[in-house]
């Protein structure tokens, strides 16, 4: 993993660390006033690391919001803000009305209300869901970005909320989207691969852990798998299968593919469209996605002729998966 991925992961401890020397010299700067902006400054600085360290803590949020409104920072207060949207998937139509309000006198307001209808918190999320709560969170999920790591965890953490209520096959339908967009996100791929298993589905779980297995080949959790199958294990009979037909792969990597393009954002993929049938060769393709910054779309395409027999594309799927 990236310093970056590190850091986009929680870390509760480090977090509730963080706020606590941030309310620590926020109060110092109450009592010393010589000091007080130099104060000031530690906090705001360790309310941003609390916040680093920990997105998924709402008083880590809260803290740096309220030190941006008494440092009078109205720039500032509209990055802790439009950051937050971004975690909570980046809603265009949330992060467009940022443009339109005062963000000092109503920033603290907007910040409660988002987490008063999205709490970050997957328990209180699933205790204050509405009778069409769960329609609602799936029309969501098919609209929004979740290209940002961070807006893949929480929901991430949702969705694994809405399995254990025992809606498995919404669980199966929505994780997808949030694999199309961060593809890299092995540990959710593992979880739908076992429930795969565990529903007897061989094929999907197979996919499930090839692919973790293409991200992490250290981990032989597909050939794992394939060895359960067959009772290598526990000297139970042998299955006679050794994974899913070709086209039942290339068609789970289109679909995978087509699925990266699925949120409110779609100029880019339009675009997309238009120049790659102007250039109609996979490698220009390959070469136009990466260009624009499309890497889990790139990914998926260049898996898709890597499994097709064409080795060339090994290179690019290589190259994708290092930018995603």
């Amino acid at each position: 993993m990236t310093s970056s991925s590190v850091l986009q992961h929680p870390r509760r401890n480090l977090g509730n660390r963080h706020r606590s020397q941030a309310l620590r010299f926020l109060k110092l700067s109450k009592k010393d006033i010589e000091r007080e902006m130099e104060n000031l400054a530690w906090a705001e600085q360790n309310a941003q690391q609390a916040v680093l360290y920990d997105f998924t803590d709402e008083r880590n949020w809260r803290c740096l919001a309220e030190i941006k409104k008494i440092r009078n920072d109205a720039d500032g207060m509209f990055m802790v803000l439009e950051d937050l949207f971004v975690v909570l998937g980046r809603n265009p139509e949330l992060l467009h009305q940022l443009n339109q309000i005062d963000h000092l006198e109503f920033g603290l307001e907007l910040l409660e209300a988002a987490f008063q209808s999205d709490p970050l918190d997957p328990e209180r999320w699933f205790s204050s869901l509405s009778n069409d709560g769960l329609e609602d969170f799936s029309q969501r999920c098919k609209l929004l970005d979740f290209t940002d790591q961070r807006a893949n965890v929480v929901f991430g953490r949702r969705l694994e909320r809405v399995r254990m209520a025992g809606h498995e096959d919404l669980f199966i339908e929505l994780v997808q989207y949030l694999l199309a967009h961060r593809p890299a996100n092995h540990e959710l791929w593992m979880e739908l691969g076992r429930l795969h298993e565990r529903r007897g589905d061989n094929d999907n779980a197979w996919l499930c852990y090839d692919h973790v297995q293409q991200l992490r080949p250290s981990e032989k959790v597909r050939d794992l798998f394939l060895e359960r199958l067959m009772g290598a294990m526990d000297g139970k009979e042998a299955v006679p299968w050794t994974g899913p037909e070709l086209k039942t792969r290339q068609d789970f990597l289109i679909k995978m593919q087509n699925l990266t393009g699925t949120y409110a954002d779609g100029v880019v993929e339009i675009e997309i469209v238009k120049e790659v049938n102007k250039n109609n060769t996979d490698l220009e393709k390959l070469e136009f996605l990466l260009s624009e910054g499309e890497a889990a779309e790139a990914f998926f395409f260049a898996r898709t002729l890597v499994t097709s027999g064409d080795e060339w594309a090994r290179e690019w799927m290589d190259r994708a998966k290092s930018m995603l």
